[in-house]
This record gives structure tokens, sequence and C-alpha cells, in this order.
């Protein structure tokens, strides 16, 4: 056990995109990959969703890896083969399916259901250690439970879909880097944020732009961030990039 000098590395990005069907999580999620790797080959999707993720082949050459099951060993699998395909940017849409699949198999095992338990997480955990130790930025996007609101639009009260918790294990926000909500009017905010890029931000419709500024922080490297004199203005310099007029182009169109 050794005390050592603060040191800032480049890191790798773990960005979370949780929304209710409809909100524009697959599209949003290629939008902040191809602004993270300005080249379409580079990003994989590992895509749960019934193809959602060729539905916007027009956007580029992206590779896609449809799952056969949802069982977490086929998402460490998975992984592992977007790794060693050169995949710079990783884009598990959804990890809820895991989370159901393993609810479906615990309902299903015989004896005493708390104990059982201990045949669930070992499994979940081993999954999200994959993510936090790949050696790509990961992109997970989670489905949120639904429910209706009534709105004032034009005077007229109207039903709007919302989005609430997550689907997936509690608390499991505490793994990723920063978590974006995604609206049904496809604008981001952030509810967990450890870049500084979102935090005491308005919402914003994600673009390319968006990526661009993850990966800049990434790719920071200071002996001490706090005292090097560039850092305040690197910071400044992100968030400006994230909230210039360009990240403000209306996605006309979005269906997920």
């Amino acid at each position: 056990m050794q005390l050592r000098q603060l040191q800032r590395r480049e890191a790798k990005m773990r960005l979370a995109l949780q929304g209710a069907s409809g909100s524009g999580k697959t599209y949003s999620s290629l939008l902040i990959a191809y602004g993270m790797t300005g080249d379409w080959s580079k990003v994989a999707v590992i895509d749960s969703e019934n193809g959602s993720a060729d539905l916007y082949a027009h956007l580029g050459d992206y590779r896609v890896l449809t799952l056969e099951n949802y069982a977490p060993e086929t998402y460490v699998e998975a992984i592992g083969i977007c790794e060693q395909a050169g995949a710079e940017v990783i884009i598990i849409d959804s990890i809820s399916h895991c989370w159901d699949y393993l609810l479906d198999f615990h309902a299903n095992l015989q004896g005493n259901s708390f104990a059982n338990w201990a045949k669930v997480t070992p499994r979940q955990n081993a999954f999200i250690q994959r993510i936090l130790s790949s050696s790509c930025h990961v992109i997970c996007t989670m489905r949120s439970k639904q429910d209706y609101v009534l709105s004032d639009k034009n005077g007229k009260m109207v039903p709007e879909k919302v989005g609430l918790k997550a689907v997936q294990r509690d608390n499991v926000d505490y793994e990723f880097t920063a978590v974006l909500d995604v609206a049904m009017n496809h604008k981001a905010v952030a509810s967990k944020d450890r870049t500084g890029l979102f935090t005491g931000h308005p919402e914003f419709i994600i673009s390319p732009r968006v990526g661009q500024a993850i990966l800049q922080w990434c790719n920071q490297t200071m002996n001490n961030p706090q005292s090097h004199p560039n850092h305040e203005r690197t910071n400044s310099a992100g968030a400006a990039c994230l909230h210039s007029a360009s990240i403000c182009h209306a996605i006309s169109r979005i269906s997920h």
C-alpha cells in the first residue's frame, strides 16, 4: 500500500441513456458514438432491440451484432467480439433485456426466493464488471418504465408518455460516468454527471457534438488537474462545445 500523487489519466466513457420507448435512445447513442470516433466503422452496436439499430443504416457503415438470447454471459461474449473487431465505441442496446432475463430466471428457480438471489447476483455483477473493464468506450441504453401524465398543449389537456425508473437493477446508475435521461421530445438532461459537461445546463438535443465534448473530457491528462493552468479553460471549452449552436440542431424525426 502506497500513497501516490493524484494523476488524471485518459478515461474510457461509461455512458447510459435511459428513456421511454420512442424517446430516441438508439438514435442518440449512435450520434454520440460517431462524435467520439468520427468513423462509423469504429462503432459497434450490440442489438437486443429487434433490429432497431438497422433502422438507422442511412447514417453510416457501423456494425451490428444481434443477440440470440439475453443471458448476461451472451452480452459478455458480445463485448469481447466487438473489442476484437477493432471497435472504439460499443453501444449496448439495451441492457434492460439482460435484467428481464435474470428476473425470469430467478422466478423459475425452485426453493427459497431470497436465497436464490445468490444464483442471480454474481451473473449480473459479472456483466456489469465486463462493461467497466472494456477497452472501448461503452454506451448503454436502458428502457424506462412508462406512465402517462396530462400536459397542457395549446389550451388542451392531452396525455403524454413519460419515462420513470429504468428497467435494470436498483442503483445501476452508480456504475456509469454519466446518465442522460431522454424525454419524449428527444431532449436530454443529465441525472448523473462526473464529467461536469452537463451539470447545471438545460436540456439539450443530442448531436455528434456531445460525443466530441465527451471524447475531449476522456482524453484530458495531467498530473494534478486542480492545479493545472489549463484545467479551467479545458472544462470551459468542453462545456462551450456541448452547448454551442450546433448542438441545438433539431432532430426532425426519431423513431425507436
